[in-house]
């Protein structure tokens, strides 16, 4: 098991929460199909670098959504960039395509797609593109530290 994964799952512990390998789910579309959900039950982690900070930002959305780079640079209170994979690693743990709302190595600063809150139950990736894990949306946003906020186009 990877170290990202074990990461994941100690963040878990004690929550109802299931985690699961997936075959190749590049999309949200693609892991809402292999897992029988909606497309919106798939939370993404979008990983922004901010301009001035150089932090890495996160956005968890929505599958079917897309984050709006006005409405996220207000929020976060400054310009941001796109994240490179060396940012991303150093910052969270994760590789790109595996990033969890959890367990990162250094919490991001976070906001919550409000469309995700409409779902009981939520997916997202487990710390590799291969594992995702299930938890009831509003304990995802708490345990990701993240706030509820409109950023979607």
């Amino acid at each position: 098991m990877s170290k990202s994964l074990k990461r994941v799952r100690a963040a878990l512990e004690g929550e109802e929460a299931e985690i699961r390998e997936t075959g190749d789910a590049n999309t949200a579309a693609m892991a809402a199909s292999q897992l029988g959900v909606e497309i919106d039950q798939i939370a993404k982690s979008i990983i922004f670098r901010g301009a001035q900070s150089g932090e890495a930002v996160l956005f968890i959305t929505a599958g079917g959504n897309q984050v709006c780079p006005d409405k996220a640079a207000a929020l976060a209170g400054e310009a941001l960039e796109r994240a490179d994979a060396g940012l991303v690693r150093a910052q969270t743990g994760f590789a790109i395509g595996g990033v969890a709302p959890i367990a990162h190595l250094s919490t991001p600063r976070a906001w919550f797609d409000p469309r995700l809150a409409e779902f009981a139950l939520v997916w997202a990736a487990a710390g590799t593109p291969r594992h995702v894990f299930s938890l009831d949306s509003h304990r995802l946003a708490e345990l990701s530290g993240a706030q509820i906020s409109d950023f979607i186009v």
